[in-house]
């Protein structure tokens, strides 16, 4: 048994080092980029009221931040203190006093590059040009210039760049979570007549009823799970959905490298955000949840799965996320909006995601705070520290493609079609934040807000939040 341990430990060491290394995805594409960082910079310039004023129709035009143009605010405009605020964050909330043009440039590069700064005169010269039309329009924003030169002791947090955080567990703590997930799996086939099974790189558990009826029946239940232990962390979620949906398709798809599935052949090949979205929109149409038109006029495969996707008489499916499961959903609006007629958002990362909070909650804050006491420090250890999870947000995360805005999400303020659950004392995203941003969107109804409720409290058994996903699935289904 110690040689055993001493085994592990090695293949443990030699993974941390493989994940430690260089990120193995190079800069995001430009164009999008330029989008997201304009996007990012007209966020919160537009005059919409905080609370959503009083609208109660659906039609009300409010287009929000997007239709803004980026100007020169006055240092004490509201907006621009709000944005410097906020801006802090990717620098670890040092006072904004400390922040110098040469550590903003490194955060700028990193976002736009996803790679370290070079040395002025090795910087390509499109580059170049691009950071400082960039921080131009940054401080325009700012309401103010920010200082030249450099402060050393100030760093810009770069997720995908910066020194991985792994912490060791025992072979027992794999052995176990995994030997429980596998007996989850058979349990859900035993009693729910759940099918395992693989679709191009996906892997899946799908109840499909026997007498559901595509043109009549009640649409199908997609749900996208968080990081943590897999189907053992989320058999509360699931066996209601099974339990309570037997007339409707049930699909969760399983992501081993979120789940601490150790011994998974593809536990540190994430698939990307392409991959994963197309795969899926394909695993979806090959249950005949969705048709492929034979009238296209596309350049590529992918473009043709994403061009020509179709909804089926039951008008598309009802997707729920939770969590890091938000960034996938969030991949599905941006690439098959027209297959997803429902979305329900519960504690979603994907939300002011440019605001940094998330990135610094996760894996900047300081460990040894009052704040971060009890259940926070089990999520640092168990979650945020473990080597799979630390491969996907550290060294594949995409803030442009992670970043879901509200003009991306069909019918987001109909609360029959679109829901958000938010608790107000959440560790990992500022709740507070992200409820500003929907209701200053027009989002009223559609929004369930606990003061008191923390990160994946909404999902316990017996709790409110539960109780009002299942509510909404099954009162605004037709």
């Amino acid at each position: 048994m110690g040689f055993g341990r001493v085994v592990f430990s090695l293949y443990h060491l030699y993974l941390a080092r493989r994940v430690s290394g260089p990120c193995p995805i190079g800069p995001g594409d430009p164009e999008e980029i330029q989008v997201a960082y304009a996007r990012l910079l007209k966020t919160g310039l537009a005059n919409l009221p905080a609370d959503g004023d009083d609208i109660e129709t659906l039609v009300t035009d409010r287009p929000g931040s997007p239709a803004e143009t980026i100007q020169q605010l006055e240092r004490h405009d509201p907006r621009a203190i709000d944005f410097r605020h906020s801006i802090r964050t990717w620098f670890c909330k040092v006072p904004w006093s400390s922040i110098r043009t040469h550590e903003m440039k490194k955060w700028l590069y990193w976002a736009m590059y996803n790679a370290d700064l070079p040395p002025q005169e090795h910087i390509p010269i499109p580059h170049a040009n691009a950071i400082n039309n960039a921080l131009t329009l940054l401080q325009k924003r700012l309401g103010c210039q920010i200082e030249e030169g450099s402060d050393p002791s100030v760093s810009p947090m770069r997720l995908t760049i910066d020194n991985t955080n792994i912490l060791w567990r025992p072979l027992t703590f794999y052995v176990f979570v995994g030997s429980v997930n596998w007996l989850l799996r058979k349990l859900y086939n035993t009693w729910w007549d759940a099918e395992h099974g693989h679709y191009n790189g996906i892997e899946y558990l799908l109840r499909m009823p026997r007498e559901w009826d595509p043109t009549s029946s009640p649409r199908p239940v997609v749900f996208l799970h968080g990081l943590g232990l897999g189907l053992l962390q989320y058999h509360t979620v699931i066996s209601h959905l099974l339990d309570e949906f037997s007339d409707r398709p049930v699909l969760v798809p399983l992501q081993p490298q979120i789940s601490q599935d150790l011994f998974h052949p593809h536990f540190l090949k994430p698939l990307s955000r392409t991959q994963m979205a197309e795969r899926l929109a394909g695993l979806i149409q090959e249950l005949g949840w969705a048709t492929l038109s034979n009238e296209s006029d596309v350049e590529t495969e992918e473009d043709e799965v994403a061009s020509t996707l179709v909804e089926k008489p039951q008008k598309g499916v009802t997707v729920v996320s939770h969590s890091n499961g938000s960034y996938v959903h969030a991949w599905m609006l941006k690439g098959y909006s027209e297959i997803i007629a429902r979305s329900c958002f519960v504690d979603p990362v994907t939300f002011c995601s440019w605001e940094g909070d998330v990135c610094y909650n996760f894996f900047y804050r300081p460990c040894m705070t009052s704040s971060l006491q009890g259940m926070e420090l089990i999520i640092r250890y168990f979650v945020g520290t473990e080597i799979g999870v630390a491969n996907l947000l550290q060294r594949h995360f995409c803030w442009t493609s992670n970043s879901l805005w509200f003009e991306e999400i069909p019918n987001a303020r109909d609360p029959s079609k679109t829901l958000f659950l938010l608790g107000g004392k959440d560790d990992i995203i500022q709740a507070e934040r992200v409820k500003q941003y929907l209701t200053s969107h027009g989002v009223c109804k559609g929004l369930w807000y606990d003061p008191d409720g923390r990160h994946g409290q909404a999902l316990m058994r017996g709790g409110q939040g539960l109780q009002q996903v299942l509510h909404w699935l099954t009162e605004h289904e037709h």
